[in-house]
């Protein structure tokens, strides 16, 4: 994959779990080529989503590739169970490690030598800018546009000062992470990440409350 080419990750906390064989044969159908795959432990966020088995099963009826973004306490202890169960790409956030470089550089090699991408998630409040010692040791990094924990919520349009940061940050330094963008993408925000320097978005309930290829190709014009 073309490190600039634009990427579309459908976001699985929105799927319609009344109607999951219509929504995944949609997905294979369209052009997206990622599964953003939200795990929640209930305590790192205010809810509580999928654990392994869910992802394991989600690989084998989509064969896509598994963007895993972590949004738990501990997640050294689970980066390797969901790598072991189909994750391709595992995003941690940076304050489950209490922003501390050393240990999300550790974190990051464990990801690495365990044969899976790994990239770092910031929250709204959370400073991109102390992580850029950092920068060539990640394949993406991602920028939550919302509070992390529910979907739905309304985009923040402040955080694409983070994105420009990184955007630039990547080309001075002629690095290779990708950007990517999570909460609230539509028809009208999307292209406010673009600009910014986005190459990823997270898109999930502008996917799949409406027609997903439609919805999907949209975000790809």
């Amino acid at each position: 994959m073309e490190k600039n080419e634009l990427v579309i990750a459908p976001s699985i906390l929105s799927l319609d779990y009344g109607h999951v064989d219509e929504q995944l044969k949609a997905l294979m159908d369209s052009k997206a080529k990622w599964l953003h795959f939200d795990v929640m432990d209930g305590h790192f966020v205010p809810n509580l989503t999928f654990g392994p088995d869910i992802l394991r099963g989600f690989k084998k009826a989509a064969p896509l590739f598994m963007d895993v973004h972590l949004m738990v306490d501990d997640p050294a202890f689970f980066a390797p169970i969901f790598i072991q169960n189909g994750a391709d790409l595992i995003t941690f956030h940076t304050e489950a490690l209490n922003n501390d470089p050393s240990r999300i550089k550790a974190l990051l090699q464990k990801i690495h030598e365990l044969g899976a991408q790994a990239g770092i998630s910031v929250k709204p409040k959370t400073n991109i800018e102390q992580f850029a010692s950092l920068l060539n040791d990640l394949d993406l990094v991602l920028v939550m546009s919302v509070e992390p924990g529910f979907g739905g919520q309304s985009f923040m349009e402040d955080q694409l000062d983070k994105v420009r940061w990184l955007y630039n940050a990547r080309k001075a330094q002629d690095l290779g992470y990708r950007i990517e963008i999570d909460g609230g993408i539509n028809a009208s925000t999307y292209k406010k990440a673009l600009l910014a320097g986005c190459d990823t978005l997270v898109a999930g309930s502008y996917v799949f409350k409406n027609d997903i290829i439609k919805s999907i190709e949209g975000l790809l014009e």
